[in-house]
């Protein structure tokens, strides 16, 4: 086992043995892991409140443990510490924490002073609580799970900072030590706001960590400029280096002015040089300062000839509408209304586009549902009129957590940017906080961010620099117009990077027929027993069947039955749906061959797939729709040709990267799909649409297995299966 810890482990022992009665007093039985977590922090502070006779236990070390100790033990040394318990806890706790606890006997021996006046070092804490006692601030420092060093490569620009926060303000009352691990954060944002409260004068208990009026109006008369010095200098040039800009901690010079004008021309403030309130403003808070006249704005409210003359009388030039609602009652204004765009390029307006469904927790944030939701916005885009190069932004309304964006988001928007790259000449953008936007264009995924910083209070603001490459961003909720021309909006700031659109096509007519998802709660286990009746009728039963039936074992190797197979497609009904609306055509002439290569897979395939992987072959009909490399090649770059979708032409070298990239079912099931299309072309017939008849479905099925007898017959084959696929995904289709 690694990173396992000794005395760690010995710690949790401790706490195991010593509080058996653990149940009672709401302490866990700890796993004797050698691991520091919150299970064991929580236990430590449960048995510290113990020790000092609180009844209430609670995981928190909260007021009343704080104002405990301080009544009791306002400095723990070697003659303060109580009792073998008390004195084994804080030496556990300083093992959970990385500094030697000198053993676990309880004694505040040589070796925990040591450690003690490290840790006040490392906090930054040994000017303010000189010494190897531990007071009460720091025995609350000692029991959560902050880091005092540099870890997970945190800067020392920014660990001198939280150090001297630390050391600066650590006696006020409601200033409580933070991290020195030299990553900015939401405790760090609330310290810099205290700590400009404790410069502006306020008493403890009028100093809270808002950024409110009586913050705003301090700051406004403590401009810095070049050559400040003293604390505000040093807060000011904390909040720069804070928000990544490359500059140094300290007195104001003449390389910060530099470094504070490219950051007011960055954040779009009037650039001055020096520390004036807007620039402070920005450097605390992610909305800044919210009496900013943006150039840009977004709304849920129809843009009528009367509300676009208030729009432009106030300065605006860019606004935000919804591509979609899927709420039939909430809103109705919400989604882009018939006229609407004509009405904002009649006066000289430009909008761009947002697509928002229910993204407002991390269960919705997926690569399917990305894809799906990329599919309709290009549906949606199309139908309003939006032009080639319009960038759409996807929301992500709601606080999400760093994990939730590494394990949901990032997954979900590249289903987002592999199907607009693919599908639509359109560009991809995102709506979020900034952590969220910076990740997801970091990963590649979004070309503009789209920053909700009204909602300051977001662990994924707090703490974060304005991404890098900004669109818009939004600070305020205000009202402009009045009368038949009044108009709730927010109030965004422009960057440049996207200027939306000013003129617009015609649109496309929306399809009422266009296929959906399979209503599977109503249709699935009828369809599957039809399509088992289907095979069955044509030698193909639920399992074996021709091909199937020789004495050799070796022949049912890796065998697919007919239920695993529909199972597999119906997982799939997502991706099936989104290719055939899409591409508009009918979904089942994608599913049929899919299902069909799936349920007819025998122990040739996988013989012939190794003998590509080994070098030995250099292509093989392979994954689920059993297609060719070559095959692949020749259909995706028809299509490319012909302007059905993106990308660059495929050659010889690709073969490879092509055969490996079709064992992934997502793209296996979409070259299927261009293939349908590149099969009516050789056949000679008309691109597949939703009108196709029963000739040319069995035409395009043929193909999809070659030419000659063999061929024939599939088609005649699969198109049984394609009519009984269609005859439930039109019943779906009437009753969406």
């Amino acid at each position: 086992m690694s990173n396992v810890d000794d005395m760690i482990v010995r710690a949790q022992r401790f706490i195991n043995s010593t509080y058996n009665n653990g149940a009672t007093l709401g302490i866990s039985k700890l796993e004797e892991d050698g691991r520091t977590g919150w299970t064991t922090m929580y236990a430590l502070t449960r048995a510290l409140q113990y020790e000092m006779g609180i009844t209430a236990l609670s995981n928190t070390f909260g007021p009343t443990t704080l104002s405990t100790l301080q009544t009791k033990f306002p400095k723990l040394d070697q003659s303060t510490v109580p009792s073998w318990a008390f004195g084994c806890i804080l030496q556990s706790a300083l093992y959970c924490k990385g500094y030697d606890g000198g053993g676990i006997d309880g004694e505040y021996n040589a070796r925990v002073q040591a450690s003690v006046a490290k840790l006040k070092q490392d906090m930054g804490v040994d000017g303010a609580f000189p010494g190897n006692s531990l007071e009460p601030k720091v025995v609350k420092a000692l029991f959560n799970m902050d880091a005092y060093v540099t870890v997970n490569n945190g800067s020392d620009a920014i660990r001198s900072i939280q150090q001297w926060l630390n050391g600066r303000y650590v006696n006020r009352r409601d200033f409580f030590i933070i991290p020195s691990d030299g990553h900015h954060s939401r405790d760090v944002a609330k310290s810099m706001l205290f700590a400009i409260q404790y410069e502006l004068g306020m008493a403890d208990g009028t100093a809270n960590g808002v950024f409110g009026p009586g913050t705003q109006a301090g700051l406004k008369s403590h401009t810095v400029t070049t050559g400040a010095t003293g604390a505000w200098a040093q807060l000011f040039t904390a909040g720069m280096v804070l928000n990544g800009r490359n500059t140094a901690f300290g007195n104001f010079t003449a390389e910060v002015q530099a470094a504070v004008r490219d950051f007011q021309s960055f954040a779009k403030l009037p650039v001055t040089g020096a520390g004036d309130f807007p620039t402070w403003a920005s450097l605390l808070v992610s909305y800044g300062d919210q009496t900013r006249k943006g150039e840009a704005c977004d709304g849920v409210t129809k843009v009528t000839s009367a509300r676009a003359q208030a729009l432009v009388a106030a300065g605006y030039k860019y606004i935000g509408r919804y591509l979609y609602n899927p709420s039939s009652t909430s809103l109705p204004e919400k989604q882009i209304q018939p006229g609407e765009l004509d009405t904002i390029k009649q006066y000289g307006l430009r909008c761009f586009p947002i697509y928002q469904t229910w993204s407002r927790s991390a269960d919705y944030f997926r690569y399917e549902q990305g894809c799906t939701d990329a599919s309709n916005a290009i549906e949606w885009a199309r139908i309003h009129g939006f032009k080639p190069g319009s960038i759409i932004y996807f929301a992500v309304d709601y606080d999400a957590l760093d994990s939730e964006v590494t394990d949901h988001i990032i997954p979900h928007f590249s289903g987002i940017q592999r199907t607009i790259g693919e599908l639509s000449g359109y560009g991809v953008g995102i709506y979020g906080p900034r952590n969220v936007c910076q990740r997801v264009s970091d990963a590649g995924y979004a070309a503009t961010s789209f920053v909700s910083d009204m909602s300051s209070g977001f662990s994924g603001n707090l703490g974060y620099p304005l991404p890098t490459n900004w669109a818009f961003d939004q600070i305020a909720t205000v009202t402009v117009g009045s009368g038949d021309g009044r108009i709730e909006i927010d109030n965004n700031i422009a960057s440049g990077r996207d200027t939306g659109q000013g003129d617009f096509d015609p649109g496309v007519p929306r399809t009422d027929d266009l296929d959906v998802d399979l209503d599977k709660a109503k249709y699935r286990a009828t369809l599957l027993t039809d399509v088992q009746a289907y095979l069955t009728s044509i030698g193909v039963p639920e399992t074996g069947g021709e091909g199937w039936t020789a004495d050799k074992d070796w022949v049912t190797y890796d065998a697919i039955t007919t239920t695993q197979a529909f199972d597999a497609v119906m997982d799939k009904d997502w991706l099936f749906t989104n290719l055939a609306r899409q591409l508009r055509l009918r979904k089942a002439l994608i599913q049929a061959p899919v299902l069909w290569e799936l349920r007819k897979l025998n122990a040739l395939d996988p013989i012939a797939d190794d003998a590509v992987r080994h070098g030995l072959k250099d292509d093989s009909s392979t994954g689920w729709g059993q297609i060719f490399a070559w095959v692949a090649m020749e259909a995706r770059n028809y299509c490319i040709q012909q302007g059905i979708i993106n990308g660059t032409p495929l050659n010889g070298n690709d073969k490879r990267t092509v055969w490996d990239r079709l064992q992934d079912p997502n793209y296996n099931i979409t070259t299927a799909a261009y293939l349908t299309i590149y099969n009516a072309h050789q056949v000679g017939i008309d691109r597949p649409s939703l009108t196709t008849g029963q000739a040319d479905a069995q035409k395009l099925l043929a193909r999809y297995n070659g030419t000659g007898d063999g061929a024939e017959q599939y088609g005649r084959e699969l198109v049984g299966l394609y009519n009984v696929l269609e005859n439930y995904n039109k019943l779906s289709r009437a009753g969406r």
